[in-house]
């Protein structure tokens, strides 16, 4: 009841979550061009998800599972649906989320699958190695497929979950439900970290399933997350927030009629990619000046990875700004010495030397 109250009162009053206030991109989120000076390694247009075992990098790519050889991507496995998660458990093992409803944990090369499915799973859209050999999914949403995450974002859903997997019994535990779209997952001794896209923050569920949050307020809608050899994560973005969504959200019937009228295209929503339709949203004077874009143009889409220390603050941060074409991004891994970083919205697989963005960062 509590909750409820408050959250009427801050959406009469806009204040809390009913301000259309965005914080800004500074201190370690400083904006930098960092990802625009990647390496392009391969364009994938299907591009979902990224996973590595330390020595090779696995793509979800469409409904294959590809693996980077050189310079070159060779096919691990073809399935029958699209993928939406891939990770590789501590034994080899890869898992992956078909179509979100459905996980299957199986060995290159071996034709016996581990096929899990049930407990209502309709978008799972991120997994990773839990403890004690289990697998950690979020499930974005229960009342949405995954491809429709604008539509949850719209109709303010809160229907996400952080659910546990045992491969060895199929059985799924729910450790937490009631998120605002579950976002990405990562063991953190024994918590796990949560991204809550639609909260714009980090939150920490205990395995009694209490949350904490533990990086709130931020600029971007946060997604994915990979744990770093030494202590720490790569938290990745698909977009950043502005005030004409934050100002829409509250809007309850304009949403729905919105959702109603029109192409989900030009939905006022985060994009991966923008610019490329004179009936997009935000275009023209809005966003540039004699074909230049304005330094104060709002995002309609953005580029972002974010280094997090071991207590979860942000060390430095890696752009791809308004101007830029690296957008969209959800999934960043690091492995030897580089970091490689899946930019959704062009479908390329970047990569970056650390010691280029430790310099770059002065970390």
């Amino acid at each position: 009841m509590i909750p409820a109250l408050r959250e009427f009162a801050h959406r009469f009053l806009g204040r809390g979550e009913g301000a259309i206030t965005v914080p800004p991109f500074d201190g370690a989120l400083k904006p930098n061009q960092t990802l625009e000076h990647a390496e392009v390694v391969a364009t994938l247009r299907g591009a979902e998800d990224l996973a590595t075992d330390g020595s090779t990098l696995f793509v979800a790519d469409g409904n294959a599972v590809l693996r980077l050889d050189g310079a070159s991507v060779v096919p691990v496995r073809q399935f029958d649906q699209q993928l939406t998660a891939l990770c590789v458990l501590p034994d080899g093992r890869l898992a992956v989320a078909l179509a979100g409803r459905e996980v299957r944990v199986f060995a290159p090369g071996d034709a016996g699958d581990v096929v899990i499915s049930g407990a209502g799973m309709t978008a799972v859209n991120a997994l990773a190695p839990g403890r004690n050999g289990a697998l950690l999914a979020t499930d974005g949403s229960t009342e949405l497929p995954y491809a429709e995450w604008g539509r949850d974002l719209l109709s303010r859903g809160r229907s996400g979950r952080l659910l546990s997997i045992d491969p060895a019994s199929r059985k799924i535990e729910v450790r937490a439900t009631g998120l605002r779209y579950a976002f990405g997952a990562a063991a953190s001794g024994d918590t796990t970290l949560v991204s809550e896209s639609w909260r714009h923050r980090l939150i920490a569920v205990s395995a009694k399933g209490d949350i904490k949050p533990v990086f709130d307020h931020l600029p971007v809608y946060p997604s994915r997350l990979s744990p770093v050899a030494g202590g720490g994560f790569w938290m990745t973005a698909f977009t950043a927030r502005t005030q004409l969504i934050e100002f829409v959200l509250r809007e309850a019937a304009y949403c729905r009629r919105m959702m109603a009228e029109i192409d989900p295209e030009f939905w006022i929503v985060p994009r991966l990619t923008a610019g490329h339709s004179f009936r997009e949203p935000m275009q023209g004077a809005h966003l540039k000046t004699m074909g230049i874009i304005k330094p104060w143009a709002p995002p309609r889409s953005y580029g972002l990875v974010v280094r997090l220390g071991a207590d979860y603050a942000p060390l430095y941060s890696l752009h791809s700004r308004v101007d830029g074409s690296n957008h969209g991004v959800v999934a960043a891994v690091q492995m030897a010495d580089s970091l490689y970083v899946l930019a959704k919205g062009p479908g390329r697989l970047l990569r970056l030397k650390l010691s280029d963005i430790q310099a770059e960062a002065g970390a």
